[in-house]
């Protein structure tokens, strides 16, 4: 908790010096600024307590903190904080890729590559698909969010504010279109999209890679329907391109299976990760089929950062903590839980305007529209919502290609007591909104 009697800045002298220090494109959801956090739980320099439904982005399904996780992390500091692997190797990278190995879909021999950021492990399943293929093109969908980088941007199916002003983008980048119930898209129209892109702009023979997230994330948070990622499959097994399944945001518990990807029964053959993987600390990766991540010659893959010791043992603590503390099935069980008690906060307290409650697992999203006719969205009432409830202690952020719905990313640790407080926080704030 807060140690008493200690002076410390406020939140508007933090962001008076912010203004003076840090560059304007680095945006902060939250006015306030961070002293202590435990599990759900977070607490600003001025003692404010928020229960914490972002868990950074959906990186902390073990929660603030996780004694496992700090455990592991403090012992490997003892030892050695950093050598870079690419000149003395350590255990514990090897130990994190054997797992990782282990825990991906499919029976096929895997490896793993461990960089820093979801947007290198991105990169470099571009890279190695590149590779492995011969061949340049890539073909990622509308609503998709593969990180902000050059290349990743150019994967990233959603220009404002992550693509805006900053093109052009790398070439050999094709979108296809993303089944949508407002848009009327389907299944069936979104893989006819798909093979006319094979028509006109993407010579089949040409694509190494079609790289998908099995949830959208910033999109919306929006699973893939799983009858089109069984034909992504068929497609890609048709013309001899790799499937990459982002599972950046996904992966580790949130959908309720270690990747998201595994609700649909589709083996892809690499695999992005990050986020949730070390609880909390930064650590990505590349998990593959061995053919195929062999494909790069000895010095083609690294980087001076990549696989952080420090870093691994924390995500072999957090793999631990999933695993010992079945958060598998909690996030199964919290999802349903999410998605009845969304239903029951909509018709008492928005009638009509919360037009979708979705996701897998504890990854849940509501989404908020005018009203049910057009089905509009509406994403001035969505920063409505999000803005009552940080006055009211309860972190949000909203997602979607138009920002009009609400994700969940609240840690799976996090207790009943926890949730249902941040619930009844979230119903008043739907009040107060709908009161404006």
């Amino acid at each position: 908790m807060l140690q008493a009697n200690v002076t410390v800045e406020t939140n508007a002298q933090l962001i008076a010096r912010r203004e003076l220090a840090v560059p304007r494109g680095v945006a902060s959801a939250a006015p306030i600024y961070a002293k202590y956090a435990e599990n759900a739980e977070l607490w600003d320099v001025e003692g404010n307590r928020y229960i914490d439904f972002v868990g950074g982005i959906g990186v902390l399904n073990t929660g603030h903190r996780h004694p496992k996780v700090i455990a592991a992390a403090k012992a490997q500091e003892d030892q050695y904080t950093h050598t870079s692997f690419q000149v003395v190797p350590y255990g514990p990278y090897i130990e994190l890729a054997e797992k990782l190995n282990a825990l991906a879909p499919g029976d096929m021999p895997k490896k793993t590559l461990l960089v820093t950021t979801g947007a290198e492990a991105v990169e470099n399943a571009v890279k190695i698909a590149r590779a492995a293929t011969g061949r340049p093109g890539v073909i990622a969908f509308t609503g998709g969010y593969h990180g902000r980088t050059l290349l990743t941007l150019g994967l990233t199916g959603k220009v404002s504010p992550y693509k805006k002003d900053v093109g052009p983008f790398p070439s050999d980048i094709f979108r296809a279109p993303f089944p949508s119930q407002r848009d009327g898209i389907t299944v069936q129209d979104a893989i006819t999209g798909l093979k006319n892109l094979f028509l006109t702009d993407a010579q089949p023979e040409r694509v190494a890679a079609i790289i998908i997230e099995p949830v959208l994330g910033e999109g919306g948070y929006t699973p893939v329907p799983f009858d089109m990622m069984r034909q992504l499959r068929d497609i890609c097994d048709e013309h001899g391109i790799l499937l990459i399944a982002d599972e950046v945001q996904a992966g580790f518990g949130r959908t309720g299976t270690w990747f998201a990807i595994e609700h649909s029964g589709v083996v892809p053959d690499l695999i992005t990760v990050a986020k949730s993987m070390a609880g909390g600390y930064p650590l990505a990766g590349v998990i593959g089929r061995a053919d195929v991540m062999d494909a790069m010659a000895p010095g083609g893959l690294g980087g001076t950062y990549g696989g952080n010791p420090v870093a691994c043992a924390a995500a072999l603590a957090a793999i631990a903590a999933i695993e010992e503390e079945g958060l598998l099935a909690r996030s199964a069980s919290m999802g349903e839980h999410l998605k009845a008690r969304f239903a029951e906060i909509g018709a008492r307290s928005a009638p009509f305007r919360m037009w979708d409650i979705r996701g897998l697992g504890a990854m849940v999203a509501v989404e908020f529209v005018t009203d049910f006719e057009t089905a509009a969205p509406d994403g001035g009432f969505t920063k409505r919502v999000i803005a009552h409830a940080m006055k009211r202690g309860l972190l949000l952020l909203s997602c979607g290609m138009h920002g009009n719905a609400i994700r969940v990313m609240v840690p799976l640790t996090a207790s009943d007591e926890i949730i249902e407080e941040g619930l009844a926080i979230f119903e008043e704030s739907v009040q107060a909104a709908m009161a404006e």
